[in-house]
């Protein structure tokens, strides 16, 4: 547990951008089962959280794309923020790393 708190920094935003991504996943997945305008909950849920990322991947996408392709790139570039936020911080020495014996 110490370890999660002395990396807060790194542990914290990463497990935010995975949660988005794998939502975003879901929300992917899922909308090939049901109409975009369902009532669900779980759905209402879903696009609450994706709606706000799947905007700023459409302003960089082209825009004959349909929405399910801005998903599946909405899920690749924030696998490549979690990438790329990780090899930040181990550029900078900040990036926990494993130890023999642990």
């Amino acid at each position: 547990m110490s370890s999660f708190w002395t990396y807060w920094y790194f542990h914290i935003p990463n497990f935010v951008l995975a949660a988005i991504m794998y939502t975003m996943l879901g929300r992917l997945l899922l909308g090939f089962f049901v109409a975009e305008d369902w009532d669900n909950y779980i759905w209402r849920f879903f696009k609450k959280v994706t709606d706000p990322v799947a905007k700023l991947v459409r302003m960089i996408t082209p825009q004959v794309l349909s929405m399910t392709v801005v998903f599946v790139f909405g899920v690749l570039w924030l696998m490549a923020l979690r990438v790329a936020y990780l090899v930040l911080l181990l550029n900078l020495g900040l990036a926990p790393v494993a130890t023999a014996g642990n």
